[in-house]
């Protein structure tokens, strides 16, 4: 059976994503995806391979978007602006497109699709942070961290586990600010290329 025509794996993707981000990732089967595309369940299988296989795609999909987004954001910037930019952007994507996103956070790293698609993100870090002049050893030690105050702020926000009536923005840049401090810390102590560790 050849895919119904004006059906591409890029439309079926773009439409299980917004129907994640207004329904919920649990929402989207295969039943109703097709339902919402207006063609036959059988025909989803031109494009992928069961339920599972689009939730990869969809995590696929999601970290390609947040990378070029934390790209777009961090283009001419460096030094704390641009971690405070790649934050934001972190932030802003995971509020604009809350199904995609928790379909990232729910794939599976070791699949080859997803590592693929995941490291440009690392990568990004990186290279963000490079500027710091951190040893190899450390600056892993510090992508790890920053990844973890992104990914758990985030999920804090996404569950609701934030219910005093504070300023979200505010709680989130002096969480970025204390890591840029314990960076500047780290720099002093001579944690960096030049300076031994």
């Amino acid at each position: 059976m050849s895919p119904k025509i004006g059906l591409s794996l890029s439309t079926l993707l773009q439409t299980a994503a917004d129907m994640a981000d207004a329904k919920g990732l649990d929402r989207v089967s295969l039943a109703s995806l097709a339902r919402e595309l207006g063609v036959r369940s059988p025909s989803l299988y031109n494009h992928v391979d069961g339920l599972p296989d689009l939730r990869t795609k969809l995590a696929v999909h999601g970290y390609r978007l947040l990378h070029g987004t934390m790209i777009e954001a961090v283009v001419g910037r460096s030094g704390d602006d641009a971690v405070h930019r790649l934050g934001d952007a972190y932030l802003a994507f995971a509020r604009a497109h809350p199904g995609l996103y928790e379909a990232t956070l729910r794939s599976d790293p070791r699949d080859p699709q997803v590592e693929e698609a995941g490291g440009p993100i690392v990568e990004l870090i990186m290279q963000v942070l490079d500027v710091y002049g951190l040893d190899e050893e450390t600056a892993l030690h510090v992508v790890r961290g920053l990844r973890s105050i992104l990914h758990g702020f985030t999920s804090l926000e996404q569950a609701g586990g934030f219910r005093l009536p504070l300023d979200l923005d505010v709680s989130f840049h002096l969480l970025i600010d204390t890591y840029l401090t314990g960076l500047g810390e780290m720099r002093e102590k001579g944690l960096s290329d030049s300076g031994g560790g």
